[in-house]
């Protein structure tokens, strides 16, 4: 006996719809399951988003903070402080150098005036003094000379000079001294003298006293 042929046959169009069926109560299913954990359930399951969220840019600002640039112009300002401060500085060391300069310029100008004061002739030390000119194009127009000076003897010993500035016609229209001081054996020293006089008439130098002591 055929057991198969006795059991009734589902329609195809029956099984069909029975498929269909069960497709969408899997997807709802599924769905389902995303939406619990959207919805923040513990299970642990991490959530993706397909594309990431541009940033607000209308709550940005193209400004700093106030507290950020109030600390930026404090910093410039105590730069510029400090710049102004050093640069004072500078200019003040700078002014009492050459004041330091000047006083001891005319300090060794008062000594070689006092050593010279009571010399009868032309001194002891000629043969160890000597001048020579310096260009004027160096000197700014000015009538300059060297003085060099040179201890030729066996112990130390100091120096004063007188140069004498003569017109064209001989006379004398201005002195000026000038030494060294405690110089050692065979020691050279080369102070300047500067005339005051304008560049016209031309004068000669003339070293006219010098005196070891």
């Amino acid at each position: 006996m055929n057991t198969s042929s006795s059991r009734p046959r589902r329609p195809v169009r029956a099984r069909a719809a029975g498929a269909a069926l069960a497709v969408v109560v899997t997807a709802l299913g599924a769905a389902t399951l995303v939406s619990c954990g959207s919805d923040g359930d513990d299970t642990g399951a991490p959530t993706f988003s397909e594309r990431p969220t541009a940033p607000d840019t209308a709550a940005f600002s193209g400004d700093l903070p106030s507290s950020v640039a109030s600390a930026g112009e404090s910093v410039i300002e105590s730069a510029r402080a400090e710049a102004s401060s050093a640069a004072a500085s500078a200019s003040e060391r700078e002014a009492s150098r050459k004041a330091s300069i000047g006083a001891e310029i005319e300090r060794s100008r008062q000594a070689a005036e006092d050593a010279l004061e009571d010399v009868e002739g032309r001194g002891n030390a000629l043969n160890e003094v000597g001048m020579t000119g310096k260009p004027r194009a160096d000197t700014d127009g000015r009538l300059t000379v060297v003085v060099s000076i040179t201890n030729k003897t066996s112990e130390p010993a100091s120096y004063a000079a007188q140069v004498d500035f003569l017109d064209p016609s001989g006379k004398v229209v201005e002195t000026q001294f000038v030494g060294a001081e405690d110089l050692a054996p065979g020691e050279r020293a080369q102070p300047l003298v500067i005339s005051r006089q304008p560049a016209e008439p031309v004068l000669t130098p003339r070293l006219t006293k010098a005196q070891r002591y």
